[in-house]
């Protein structure tokens, strides 16, 4: 005899409330912990490719982890100094792109940018403002000892965390299958599938997606002679897991800084923009539709909002279970709405009038 409904939702409403109390109470605890099992969800597709050529899961887990590794040294050694300084470089430099903004207004606008105007002292406000809390900002990042201890918590977790997670990750399925209530272990399953199906789709097409955009960007950039393209670049990509937002904040970025850098060299700001445009058209026509698809059932709009909540109440622990959450609401909607519209209260009785 089952449960009654109420006394089902009773429970789930319990788990429900406990979770969300662990992510609030623990918050930046788990923050390895959540990276370390994003990080092999989204590698457990390669290992069982690895294995399915042949390798054991060991062996496979093995030779991801050195590959991993090579691709981190190669980073450390040539990306992630370049990006620091041209980060810095990018603070430091603001007042004076905020002084030619006023140079440039001052020349075609005079009747607005006079010494004395609203907008001038704005952009001189804007402009000092980022120099001092960016300096500020970078300071107590980088001269933290807690941040510091937490960057290096992260390093030596997170991959731990990591390959003991892809290494045991599909005992973990099966010991969570063989926990489901008997009842209705049928329907969890194939939501779980469900939402595996959006979550993979979106997160590791959409993380791929963010990959490749970011490095022709940041590749691209640099090689137009862009003073600060990697760091544009990287902010690009990075934001290409936001729909339209990546494309539109680096485009604008990336152009602003052409215009001020190549002024009267009109053919360098287009290639700038010719960069972005051809990124989109790359975006929209191959990487998304071959990597994504149009089956994730994530909508741009339910997307942010559920970054803005879970951002807003739980932090940048609640962001990266933003995803996954999201994509389970959404399949779980989709499966009551089929429910109900195969109810006996949308359909109606047999012989009820309908108009």
């Amino acid at each position: 005899m089952s449960l009654p409904v109420a006394t089902q939702l009773k429970y789930w409403g319990i788990a429900a409330a406990i979770f969300l109390g662990v992510l609030w109470v623990l918050g930046d605890v788990i923050l390895p912990f959540i990276v370390g099992a994003a990080i092999a969800y989204f590698l457990d597709p390669f290992a069982d490719r690895l294995q399915r050529w042949g390798l054991g899961r060991g062996l496979s887990v093995a030779v991801i982890t050195v590959l991993a590794i090579v691709i981190f040294a190669l980073m450390a050694l040539l990306v992630i100094p370049t990006l620091s300084a041209q980060t810095a470089s990018l603070v430091e430099t603001a007042p004076e792109l905020s002084r030619k903004l006023q140079v440039f207004v001052t020349e075609h606008f005079p009747q607005i940018a006079d010494a004395d105007s609203t907008l001038r002292q704005s952009l001189t406000a804007i402009g000092e403002t980022i120099k001092e809390r960016g300096g500020e900002m970078l300071e107590t990042l980088l001269g933290s000892v807690s941040s510091l201890i937490n960057v290096l918590l992260l390093f030596v977790i997170v991959p731990v965390v990591a390959v003991y997670l892809l290494y045991d990750w599909d005992r973990m399925v099966a010991r969570i299958d063989d926990l489901l209530p008997r009842e209705h272990a049928p329907v969890i399953r194939h939501l779980g599938r469900e939402i595996d199906k959006t979550m993979s789709g979106f997160i590791r097409g959409m993380g791929t997606v963010c990959l490749i955009l970011g490095t022709y960007y940041a590749v691209a950039l640099m090689l137009a002679g862009l003073q600060f393209g990697l760091v544009v670049g990287a902010a690009a990509g990075l934001l290409t897991f936001i729909p339209y937002v990546g494309a539109l904040v680096g485009g604008v970025l990336a152009i602003g800084l052409a215009l001020f850098q190549f002024w009267g060299e009109w053919f360098s700001v287009a290639v700038v923009a010719g960069i972005f445009v051809l990124g989109q058209v790359i975006e929209g026509n191959f990487l998304t539709p071959k990597l994504v698809g149009n089956s994730v059932g994530l909508h741009p709009v339910w997307l942010i909002f559920a970054l803005s909540v879970f951002g807003a109440l739980f932090g940048f622990v609640g962001m990266l279970v933003a995803v996954p959450v999201a994509a389970a609401i959404g399949v779980i909607t989709r499966f009551a709405t089929e429910r109900y519209k195969e109810s006996q209260l949308y359909r109606g009785t047999p012989d009820a009038d309908r108009r």
